[in-house]
């Protein structure tokens, strides 16, 4: 007996350990409601007046707190790739000398890396200087999927591919969070152009829909924790997203469990009631419906007041979980901020892509050459700010022409020429223009032309900076094309024809059409927008202090016309003249409403949200087949595919193994490979892991992107990388029954440098 009680008392301490534990593990979700009953009581005492204060700017970068209870106003940082100088109405600056902040390497840079970690550094980055500036939320990242490749705002985004830019998602949002500010995911969702932003209505199956376009936001979401979504301007299916019902409450809240708060694009509020029952918690900016329209709407019993309720719960979780700092501790900001540069220049050493490097031209070789010329204003021209949206009022900005300067000294002579006028646009006020540019197709300038020609034929080497510029790709809208601007190509010629020493370095946030001067360089660089000491970064790859390491997080088509919304026709799309009796009616349900105290069968759904259909449709035709997944599956060729990008090493890959040979619905498919560095330096390598399906049931692309890792090898250091594929994450959503599905068929495991370059295969099967 005394064996049997020490048994059971062990038992019971088991079950007592396991429950204990069972209960401590929770979702970050779920992390976010642990002072509810606090805050349910604070709810309780406040008056509907200061409930729905909270529920609309305050000013044009806070919303509302609680002054009574001294809970702080929520402010919100602009600017995903550094926080943005303080700025009044119109969003004009309010020029205070302690808003400056360090300029951080855009998205697509970020993205160009393809490291976790580094996404992880670059979020604590911003949020200690949030913490500086005295802010609580930042606007970003950034994170819709690259899907034309003329995007104006694709210097902000991460990627064409949803697990690439998921992960970089969950990295940055981790590292804000982690450090006790808030994030802002933007923008939610099918945000993929600039053009007709605030009224373009993406038509988009549910699959590619849920497969696509939200994956990232997922991610962020429940892998993340992300405490805060920004509503994008655009419709989807017919609905504006700031009262997407299904996009806000049936998908974020219901089936990723989010729990913080949403906010408008700025201006992207458009009814009380939509906004009111379609998941909105702030209206950013103004209170023209989430103000006194919505006290009215109460109070006559069109919505109850625990829609409000649930509301302010949300916002004063984030509020809770977000310290608010002092008056008098904010706008403290620090003449040097090295932490923080020093994340900026890792992210830029490592998202340079070297795309071309004929007879190993690269790296410079000081013992060689002896007289460099450099052309083109993009090597000297600041990428901190311009065009329109948010730009970094930075510390200072390192130059590609400063930062060659800044490492090779007197090793060897510098020579510059503009090469090219500066394409300025004038948004609002008239942008100073020293170069008189007017247009962005202009052949170029003769003398531009002879000056740069005299220094190429002097040169051994002739470094030459092309791409765009903030003027080009801006918020606001769309390139008319990826040609290079201002007669580049033409400068180009001329070079190569002057010297065939051509190095072509672009500085550009997305991809531009490089067939021209491909063809006439002996090497080719991609550059990004890459920060305030992006100049220092390049300038190490170039001279080969450090080896390039960079992967495309996009695709750079032989042409635009090859990518898939030109191709079949849906972008851009023909403006139509709308008739004024064109409306649509809401389509939400009951269940749509999330209350905690209404039974919903009394709330009066009539068909309110009568509104004029005032915007194009893009319809979503290619479906599944974005980016490469495209070019793969038609086999078309591309000038550089998704996830290229070469090193001043080569790597041998060899001995892929699976797990197992099948699989089943929860099992992980965990493979290993080994990769050797064959080359003399250190250098890093990013291997990519796809697969393709063989005899499917349902249509997929050719091949997908589930898994990648970065590595750094030693010269002829040999590693073996392990990677895991959960076979949850190859489930495809079914639209009649709208779940998710396994498709039970073969599959071909990938591993390679690219979409396009595969090295290792291996087969298993799904049952």
């Amino acid at each position: 007996m005394k064996r049997l009680f020490i048994l059971a008392t062990v038992a019971v301490s088991i079950i007592i350990v396991a429950t204990a534990c069972a209960q401590k593990t929770t979702t970050p979700q779920q992390e976010l409601t642990k002072h509810d009953e606090e805050i349910n009581e604070i709810i309780k005492g406040m008056s509907l007046e200061e409930k729905v204060e909270m529920l609309h700017s305050k000013t044009i970068m806070s919303s509302e707190g609680i002054p009574r209870l001294g809970i702080q106003e929520i402010r919100y940082a602009d600017g995903p790739f550094g926080i943005r100088e303080e700025i009044g109405d119109m969003f004009m600056p309010k020029g205070w000398k302690l808003d400056s902040a360090t300029y951080f390497p855009t998205g697509s840079a970020l993205a160009a890396t393809w490291s976790t970690e580094l996404a992880y550094k670059y979020g604590t980055g911003m949020a200690h200087e949030a913490i500086r500036r005295g802010k609580d939320m930042i606007l970003g990242p950034a994170m819709n999927i690259q899907r034309i490749p003329v995007g104006g705002r694709t210097y902000e985004y991460f990627s064409e591919d949803p697990l690439l830019a998921g992960a970089l998602a969950v990295g940055y949002v981790k590292g804000v969070q982690d450090q006790g500010r808030a994030v802002c995911l933007k923008h939610y969702a099918v945000n993929n152009q600039e053009n007709d932003r605030g009224t373009v209505n993406a038509i988009v199956d549910d699959r590619t829909l849920r497969e696509i376009y939200l994956k990232p936001f997922k991610a962020a979401v429940i892998e993340g924790g992300a405490w805060g979504v920004m509503t994008a301007y655009n419709k989807v299916n017919g609905f504006w997203c700031s009262e997407n019902a299904y996009l806000n409450n049936e998908i974020l809240r219901g089936e990723w469990g989010f729990n913080g708060m949403t906010v408008s694009d700025w201006g992207g509020t458009h009814s009380t009631m939509g906004a009111a029952l379609g998941g909105l918690n702030v209206q950013m900016t103004g209170d023209t419906y989430l103000g006194p329209a919505l006290i009215d709407s109460i109070n006559i019993g069109k919505i109850p007041e625990s829609v409000v309720d649930d509301k302010v719960r949300e916002i004063l979780r984030v509020r809770y979980a977000v310290k608010a700092i002092p008056e008098e501790e904010a706008n403290i900001v620090m003449a040097s901020q090295p932490e923080e540069q020093r994340i900026a220049y890792e992210v830029a050493s490592k998202s340079v892509v070297l795309l071309k490097n004929e007879n190993n031209i690269l790296p410079i070789d000081l013992n060689k050459v002896k007289n460099i010329a450099v052309i083109g204003q993009n090597a000297v021209l600041s990428t901190a700010a311009g065009g329109m949206g948010a730009g970094i009022k930075t510390l200072y900005e390192i130059t590609p022409l400063k930062g060659l300067q800044n490492r090779i000294g007197d090793a060897a002579t510098i020579n510059y020429a503009r090469g090219y006028k500066n394409y300025v646009r004038s948004w609002g006020p008239p942008v100073p223009n020293p170069n008189n540019a007017e247009t962005i197709d202009e052949a170029a300038d003769p003398e531009f032309i002879a000056e740069a020609v005299k220094l190429a034929k002097e040169a051994d080497l002739v470094l030459y900076f092309a791409g765009t510029n903030k003027s080009i790709e801006t918020e606001g809208s769309d390139r008319e094309n990826i040609d290079l601007p201002v007669g580049q190509n033409e400068i180009a010629q001329a070079l190569a024809e002057a010297n065939p020493n051509l190095v072509t370095v672009i500085i550009s946030g997305g991809p531009c059409d490089l067939r021209k001067v491909n063809d006439l360089s002996k090497a080719m660089v991609q550059g990004w927008w890459n920060g305030l000491e992006g100049g220092n970064a390049l300038a190490d790859i170039l001279l080969g202090n450090i080896a390039p390491s960079g992967k495309l997080p996009f695709t750079f088509p032989l042409k635009l016309e090859d990518s898939p919304a030109f191709a079949l026709g849906t972008y851009p799309q023909k403006k139509e003249v709308v008739k004024e009796n064109d409306v649509f009616v809401s389509q939400y349900r009951k269940n749509d409403i999330k209350t905690d105290s209404v039974d919903k069968e009394e709330i009066d759904f009539s068909a309110f949200f009568r509104r004029p259909v005032n915007g194009p449709d893009a319809p979503y035709s290619e479906g599944l087949f974005v980016g490469y997944r495209w070019f793969d599956s038609k086999d078309l060729p591309v000038l550089y595919p998704f996830g290229y990008g070469l090193s001043y090493v080569d790597f041998n890959y060899s001995e892929l193994k699976t797990n197992k040979e099948s699989y089943k619905a929860n099992d992980v498919i965990e493979l290993r490979f080994t990769i050797q560095n064959t080359g003399s330096m250190q250098a890093d390598e990013v291997p990519q892991v796809y697969v393709h399906r063989i005899n499917p049931s349902v249509e997929w692309p050719n091949k997908e992107l589930k898994a990648f890792s970065r590595v750094t090898l030693q010269p002829g250091e040999k590693k073996t990388v392990s990677l895991e594929i959960p076979v949850d994450d190859l489930r495809y959503w079914d639209e009649e029954s709208s779940s998710w599905q396994n498709d039970l068929c073969d599959l071909e495991i990938l591993v390679g440098t690219s979409s396009k370059g595969i090295h290792l295969k291996e087969t298993v099967s799904l049952n």
